[in-house]
């Protein structure tokens, strides 16, 4: 046998070779055998997945979730799913598991691993420590007579009629159900739990839905010195110069108790300007203010601050108590750096 008979063909990078029918219809192929693979788990929601849900439930400590090689990526996505929708979980490598990572897990948590062939040899190697611990064991595999199965309290069958691969080597549908599986349990959970838009908003506070069912008036406002104001009796170049010198192009027009009597915007500004019967420089402001503004309490959402300057096509808001005292001040540049716009 010469070494020509031992080399191993290569796969081709010639372009020249790629056909656009053929590609869509792989590719179409593939997610028709995922869908099937998805569709095959809807009748094992069973009892198996009600222990599971109840096991996790009641789960004082954490759901540890491991999984190797493809299986883990998609354990490390099951464990950040369930961490971020209410279930404290986090992710554990099999293998590092057992080098020293086994203290991460406490009697109080609960397992959940996942392995297609269910014979994972750095799964099976840190079984008996959790066996021996008492520690539940919900495992996902796609062979009901796996070592994994017998050794669980509760497993969750994912078995797959075909692989997406055409080789089938590359794991494809089975990681797909797998996926899809830890989502149904998190999201049965989620539900479970009463777990609501603000709880999810928590644990997400950098993100654009945290900041919208987080952010209130209060963390944006101006405050104290950085409030535009005047009294009623101040001119027109005295309200111009109480807006350039604050930035809000806005300023509130208070009495003598800090409340609030009106507004004087740019937009009044324009309209004043516009009017030949007005002398700009003698007209005290409150002639020129726009009484009872559109206000905003400290404690509501930034986000309520946005939809009420788009509902009513206002670029600025006065920030008021229950005494009607002007508080504070933003306009739609407050809400753009604070990325609720």
């Amino acid at each position: 046998m010469n070494a020509q008979t031992l080399t191993a063909p290569r796969p081709t990078n010639d372009s020249s070779l790629l056909d656009a029918n053929t590609l869509i219809r792989s590719a179409q192929a593939v997610i028709a055998t995922e869908a099937r693979a998805i569709e095959t788990l809807r009748d094992r929601i069973d009892a198996s997945f009600l222990r599971a849900c109840q096991l996790m439930f009641e789960c004082s400590g954490r759901v540890v979730v491991s999984g190797m090689g493809k299986s883990g990526h998609i354990a490390g996505k099951i464990a950040a799913t369930l961490a971020s929708t209410g279930t404290p979980a986090f992710f554990v490598h099999p293998a590092e598991a057992s080098h020293g990572d086994l203290g991460m897990i406490t009697r109080k948590d609960v397992v959940l691993a996942l392995s297609n062939s269910g014979e994972t040899d750095e799964l099976l190697t840190i079984l008996p420590f959790i066996k021996r611990q008492g520690i539940p064991l919900i495992a996902m595999s796609g062979n009901n007579d796996s070592s994994l199965a017998r050794l669980a309290d509760v497993h969750l069958d994912i078995s797959v009629p075909a692989e997406a691969c055409p080789l089938g080597l590359a794991p494809t549908s089975s990681t797909t159900a797998v996926l899809v599986m830890g989502d149904a349990l998190a999201i049965a959970l989620l539900e479970a739990r009463g777990f609501t838009n603000e709880d999810f908003a928590r644990s997400h506070p950098a993100g654009s839905l945290g900041r919208r069912l987080l952010l209130k008036i209060s963390d944006i406002m101006h405050t104290h010195e950085q409030i535009p104001r005047v009294t009623p009796e101040a001119t027109l170049t005295q309200a111009l110069v109480e807006m350039t010198r604050k930035g809000l192009g806005m300023t509130a027009i208070i009495d003598a108790n800090q409340c609030l009597l009106g507004i004087f915007t740019d937009g009044d500004l324009r309209r004043a300007v516009d009017d030949d019967d007005i002398d700009l420089r003698t007209t005290p402001v409150m002639h020129l203010m726009t009484a009872s503004p559109k206000t905003i309490a400290a404690d509501q959402l930034a986000v309520e601050a946005a939809r009420l300057m788009e509902a009513h096509k206002i670029h600025a808001l006065l920030v008021i108590d229950d005494q009607q005292h002007v508080i504070g001040a933003l306009n739609i540049h407050d809400l753009l750096r604070a990325r609720v716009v």
